[in-house]
């Protein structure tokens, strides 16, 4: 009797632990549904724990709009292109211990309006999970959350530099032009080297004032100011403390040269290109007004259409 006893609840064991790994399956199937391709859907939010929501919904939805929609760089994350989207099957799944499992995914792209293509390449990948509050919940993909956290890092390190250069811009060099009632830098970096608490960032910048009509920024005055920035930590932030311009007339070229060394041939095709003058200054008006909240669609120069941001 004792014997049959052990086997019966061997058995029960058994089937449970098959219960849990299937339940396992269906669930890092359903989670399959929200890794992120090309962005971060909001109901995601109930499939993900809060910390991993968090680092996504930073980096897809509260980045500079330059560095938050270019997604090349989440090249962990699987997603269809050219018109293809990600087929996935879980293929195992190992739970590590009561709270956290690993399902393994094999993922093939197939077209959006018909069955997986047999023939493309099944890529393996992983997908973390969590149990939380009695729910099992993705908690990481590829063990990348680090990758996701160091790139916001040093986006927001990068974000405080140009903040510097822009507050820097506005405050010594935006003073001494006709005024009106904003004054919005466009930045862009030529180069940039780093020495312990003190960079060197060689940059082509314009300085514009506007006043604000209706739904579009008119310019009132503003000017080109190329040179080199010297930018020290100073109580934890950074802070331009130096600013080697390029000399007007004739002592253009000679001063270029030499502020600008071994960068001056890229400072020379960025400062000669009006279109990426104008893709950058559109890019950075636009990030201006959707960070203040202002109420505008347009920006326009004297006697030039007005462009839509």
């Amino acid at each position: 009797m004792k014997r049959f006893v052990i086997i019966a609840l061997a058995a029960l064991t058994m089937a449970a632990c098959g219960n849990k790994e299937e339940q396992l399956r269906e669930r890092a199937a359903e989670l399959c549904q929200y890794i992120p391709a090309n962005g971060l859907q909001e109901q995601s939010k109930a499939f993900m724990t809060a910390d991993f929501y968090a680092v996504l919904d930073t980096l897809f939805n509260h980045l500079p709009e330059h560095e938050a929609m270019d997604h090349e760089w989440l090249h962990y994350f699987v997603t269809g292109d050219g018109g293809t989207i990600a087929d996935y099957e879980v293929t195992g799944v190992e739970l590590t211990d009561e709270t956290h499992a690993v399902a393994t995914i094999a993922v093939r792209q197939k077209q959006e309006d018909g069955p997986a293509d047999e023939s493309s390449d099944v890529e393996e990948h992983q997908l973390y999970m969590e149990k939380v509050d009695g729910q099992w919940l993705m908690s990481d993909f590829d063990a990348h959350k680090q990758d996701c956290i160091r790139h916001i890092e040093i986006n927001r390190k990068e974000q405080a530099v140009r903040d510097a250069m822009g507050d820097y811009l506005v405050r010594e060099i935006g003073a001494h032009y006709l005024q009106g009632e904003l004054c919005v830098p466009t930045l862009m970096i030529v180069a940039g080297e780093e020495n312990g608490d003190e960079a060197q960032v060689w940059c082509d910048c314009w300085v514009d004032w506007y006043r604000v009509a209706g739904d579009t920024l008119k310019t009132v005055s503003g000017g080109n100011h190329s040179g080199l920035m010297t930018i020290r930590m100073q109580d934890g932030k950074p802070v331009v403390t130096a600013f080697e311009q390029t000399t007007d007339g004739a002592g253009f070229l000679p001063s270029a040269k030499r502020i600008f060394g071994q960068h001056f041939d890229v400072y020379e095709r960025m400062h000669a290109s009006q279109d990426v003058r104008d893709a950058a200054r559109k890019e950075q008006l636009k990030e201006y007004v959707s960070r203040r909240g202002l109420n505008v669609s347009y920006y326009q120069d004297y006697g030039w259409d007005a462009v839509e941001l």
